[in-house]
């Protein structure tokens, strides 16, 4: 796609600083980092989010997460690691090419912090098990 950041990068035409790359996707680091290592890996073709994703795309990126992950970890002994994606402008997207982003977390106070409010008292056993009944009757179909 002409004018998404992410493409540019994947054609040279916006520098980055890659860590990674096969015939499929492209991993590099983020110019704002929340932490030391923090890494964007995305794939090659061009889709705005994890519903654009085909199986087999999903299934190769998802293979290389761990080797992404396990380099960042062996380079710099993080404490532990976030991944984070955000799909569609209701989750925060900011650009519209799927991208993952490896946090790797040093300590409690190292700027990140997710903020997770339960919905417990909406959401009960009963209601729960309703939710779990639609959507395996879409997986289903």
């Amino acid at each position: 796609m002409a004018d998404c950041v992410f493409c540019k990068i994947i054609d040279g035409s916006i520098p980055s600083k890659k860590v990674y790359e096969d015939d499929y996707v492209y991993a590099f680091m983020d110019i704002t980092p929340l932490s030391k290592g923090h890494t964007l890996l995305i794939p090659k073709e061009h889709v705005a989010n994890v519903f654009e994703l085909s199986p087999e795309t999903a299934s190769h990126l998802f293979s290389v997460a761990p080797v992404i992950a396990n380099a960042i970890k062996d380079a710099f002994q993080p404490a532990g690691m976030n991944l984070l994606n955000n799909n569609g402008e209701a989750a925060e997207q900011s650009v519209f090419h799927f991208h993952l982003h490896f946090i790797p977390r040093y300590d409690e106070k190292d700027g990140y912090k997710p903020i997770w409010k339960t919905k417990e008292d909406e959401f009960t056993s009963d209601i729960i098990t309703q939710v779990a009944d639609e959507i395996a009757a879409q997986l289903n179909k």
